[in-house]
């Protein structure tokens, strides 16, 4: 099955979409996609080009989505929280010459300093197939097969640029199917589009999974607590997809009424702490059901079954998808031992965007490497242990040390930088930054802050900020990270 063809699994009078005032039905649903496809050809749009999205949530993002797809282009969802220079690069590393958009960017100075080859033309992703009378576009040719690309999920990279994980038709849809044994949405249920459609984990589960099941998205543009509380209880919502701080924050602020509808609440993007479990069932009765994934898993791994939650674990691996954890030395690890995470399935993403050693490095045999160290227990849950890579999860976002450090060491007067993850209450971990500047120099803190927020997207700016005379070193003259975190940590005990 193709992505486009899920919005003809509802009948055609039945609800499809709520949102903002509209309410709209399958059928206008499918007539909407069909006038943004008519709407992208007509301006050259064709198998295999890139198209980009920048926009916040709305019906307006699905219509243009699955128009792209069903012309057989690529669709290029972008973070809106980036700074300019990062939509530039991704703009630039994808070849995007089309980017549908709900306010005009001005990235002329950004794509310069890429190189950026073309013009880039924008498009109010609200008002653009309206500007005239076009023709019917065809449709895929017959040899268009379902895993072909239709979307690059770009990732903040390990090495300081992002990567563009490539998913099929079929990698969607096959996840889709393989959450559906699990989670079991059905026809007409009422499922909550809250977090931002450009994250794999939201726009999957959200909106992919509950047209697969002819059920109906209601959607937030974003979060904010009263207005989803609100909605939840006015729209006797049945499913939520949300991250760890939302399911505090509805604690905390809802009542057990407004929550009454709830049937299923899944939790991604970072590990869920215990007591926000124990408070949501507490209040609510009602599991919160913690799940695992990553963009290139196209992204659910791993999730709790309604009936048998375990509290802690990500749950068993999905089915029809295959896992192992391995040691160092790429054996098996016995049972209850820690091991890297590898999966196998229709879900595993074709590469990343014109980057084959990377590629090579996380996808061998066909099992996707992970990078994330999980053990497993006689009934087959796991449990996540720890990171390989140095990230910081932060609201749900992914947040990379190297990344950041880099732009820190291009600010004049620094001379080494370093970035951990810290507890905070509102968003799970944030940034600190330790850095120490060169003889001579001074460095405003104030200020570096400033040229952060001007260079990054606003979540990857560490919360606080340490001069110190020097990072300590190990032995090879890398800096020593877990030094810093004793270090942090016993100064916070102190």
């Amino acid at each position: 099955m193709f992505i486009h063809e899920l919005a003809y699994q509802g009948d055609d009078e039945q609800l499809a979409i709520v949102d903002q005032e509209r309410r709209i039905t399958y059928k206008a649903l499918q007539e909407a996609i069909q006038d943004y496809r008519n709407y992208l050809h007509a301006i050259g749009i064709k198998n295999g080009d890139r198209v980009g999205i920048f926009s916040h949530n709305s019906a307006d993002y699905i219509y243009s989505y699955f128009a792209i797809v069903s012309l057989g282009a690529i669709a290029v969802p972008i973070n809106f929280q980036l700074s300019r220079r990062e939509v530039a690069y991704i703009i630039n590393d994808a070849g995007i010459k089309h980017l549908f958009v709900d306010k005009e960017l001005d990235l002329r100075e950004h794509l310069t300093a890429f190189s950026y080859a073309g013009e880039l033309v924008q498009h109010d992703i609200r008002t653009c197939y309206l500007e005239g009378n076009y023709p019917a576009a065809p449709q895929l040719p017959e040899s268009f097969k379902d895993t072909s690309p239709c979307v690059i999920i770009y990732t903040s990279g390990t090495t300081g640029n992002p990567k563009g994980a490539v998913l099929s038709h079929k990698n969607i849809v096959a996840n889709a199917a393989q959450v559906h044994k699990l989670v079991k949405c059905q026809k007409g249920y009422r499922v909550l589009c809250v977090l931002p459609m450009y994250h794999c984990f939201g726009w999957t589960l959200s909106v992919i999974y509950t047209f697969y099941c002819a059920a109906q998205v209601v959607i937030l543009d974003s979060f904010a607590p009263k207005e989803t509380i609100d909605t939840i209880h006015k729209e006797q919502i049945n499913d939520i997809y949300v991250v760890p701080p939302i399911c505090a924050l509805l604690t905390k602020l809802a009542t057990k009424e407004d929550m009454d509808t709830l049937r299923v609440v899944i939790s991604g993007g970072t590990t869920l702490p215990l007591k926000i479990a124990q408070d949501f069932y507490d209040k609510f009765g009602v599991n919160i059901c913690e799940g695992y994934g990553l963009s290139e898993a196209s992204p659910v791994v791993a999730v709790n079954p309604l009936d048998k939650v375990k509290v802690g674990s990500i749950g068993p691996a999905l089915p029809d998808l295959e896992y192992r954890l391995l040691d160092a030395n790429n054996n098996d690890v016995p049972l209850g031992e820690p091991g890297e995470l590898i999966v196998k399935g229709d879900n595993v993403m074709l590469g990343y965007w014109n980057l084959p050693e990377a590629t090579a490095n996380t996808l061998q045999d066909g099992w996707l490497y992970t990078g994330d160290v999980a053990r497993s227990d006689e009934d087959g849950y796991l449990y996540i242990v720890d990171r390989i890579k140095d990230i910081i999860i932060s609201m749900g976002e992914n947040v990379y040390p190297r990344e950041v450090e880099e732009v820190v060491y291009q600010y004049p007067g620094i001379a080494e930088a370093a970035v951990i993850g810290v507890p905070d209450k509102l968003r799970g971990t944030a940034g600190a930054c330790f850095f120490s500047v060169k003889e001579g120099a001074e460095v405003n803190i104030r200020a570096l802050k400033k040229y952060l927020q001007e260079n990054l997207a606003l979540y990857k700016i560490p919360r606080e900020f340490h001069q110190v005379e020097a990072l300590p070193r190990t032995t090879t003259g890398k800096i020593a990270k877990n030094r810093i975190i004793e270090e942090y940590e016993a100064s916070k005990k102190a």
